[in-house]
């Protein structure tokens, strides 16, 4: 993680696609049929990994719309670093599938932030944390969201549950990123190239 941020904070982002393609590089070197960026704030440069990539790459936010779509929602809640949210590339996306992404205000993102890379990513969960993001949430709720998506890996080690808050569906984007990659896998053609995008 700390490798990552040493070209994410400044913003070197070219650096951050060159790791990423020699990555996918290395995985299509060794056979893999295709590949997936196992986090979310990362999908920003997604794109232009996607067009230099030799093999497939499974998007998450293609993964959590056609799971919500099946759910009959159509307005999310986002949770997740600053940078996913505040960068627009997740609120667009679930926009082409026809979905309605919903952001927290500005203090509210700077607080999950702070949980995330202050706590979480050290293995520091604590109680209070876990309170301050389920008011985040009800905010989300009061907005109009009918579902709220942790669009970060270590958010859900914040709930034991992360199947419904304040009668929410809440959604693990890792855990259907994964579920996903398996279907794919098992021959389903799951999340790739769908007609919206």
């Amino acid at each position: 993680m700390s490798f990552f941020r040493e070209y994410w904070r400044p913003k070197r982002y070219e650096k951050v696609i060159e790791l990423l393609i020699e990555a996918i590089k290395a995985l299509s070197k060794a056979g893999a049929d295709f590949a997936l960026i196992s986090a979310n704030t990362p999908h920003m440069l997604y794109d232009e990994g996607e067009s230099r990539s030799l093999i497939p790459l499974l998007n998450i936010v293609d993964c959590l719309a056609e799971v919500a779509k099946a759910d009959g929602i159509s307005k999310i809640g986002l949770l997740g670093t600053k940078y996913t949210l505040t960068s627009g590339f997740y609120s667009e996306r679930l926009r082409k599938h026809g979905l309605e992404a919903l952001v927290p205000e500005k203090e509210d993102i700077d607080i999950v932030n702070d949980i995330i890379f202050n706590e979480l990513t050290w293995g520091i969960i604590r109680e209070g944390s876990r309170r301050k993001v389920m008011k985040i949430m009800e905010k989300l709720k009061e907005k109009g969201s009918e579902a709220v998506a942790l669009a970060c890996t270590e958010l859900p080690l914040l709930f034991r549950d992360t199947r419904e808050i304040y009668g929410m569906k809440l959604y693990d984007t890792a855990k259907i990123h994964a579920v996903k990659a398996l279907d794919y896998a098992l021959g389903k053609n799951a999340c790739f190239k769908t007609a919206e995008i």
